[in-house]
């Protein structure tokens, strides 16, 4: 199963190739995509993403995954957050998100088992 393309970004919008939905912030991984719901696990821009944001993409068998901390870098990303990722033996990529999609589908293009969370407005 491969990780689907982003097929566009803009502020607050992002699509998936192959999906029909909208999203404003999203999760992808091999296989697929879906909204990912801040209040789910209590995220906000500070502290920021959290291991309990990346679990189920983790779960998916990627081996690396790629966080988007939006258009101006609001999303914050502690430490133990990336230090959860490595532990599981998955390499991250923490970027300005427009930079963070570029890099995710060029990883999906070479058939890398990847995954990201992206935040699209601030």
């Amino acid at each position: 199963m491969t990780s689907p393309e982003i097929a566009s970004l803009s502020w607050g919008q992002m699509k998936v190739k192959g999906c029909s939905t909208t999203y404003k912030d999203c999760k992808v991984w091999p296989g697929g995509s879906r909204t990912w719901d801040w209040r789910e696990t209590g995220t906000n821009h500070s502290p920021g993403v959290q291991p309990a944001d990346l679990e189920e993409v983790v779960k998916k068998g990627v081996k690396t995954v790629v966080i988007g901390r939006g258009m101006s870098e609001a999303l914050q990303v502690p430490p133990s957050t990336v230090d959860y990722l490595k532990k599981n033996g998955i390499d991250v990529l923490v970027l300005q998100t427009e930079k963070a999609v570029e890099e995710y589908n060029a990883l999906a293009a070479q058939g890398v088992k990847v995954g990201g969370v992206f935040h699209s407005t601030c």
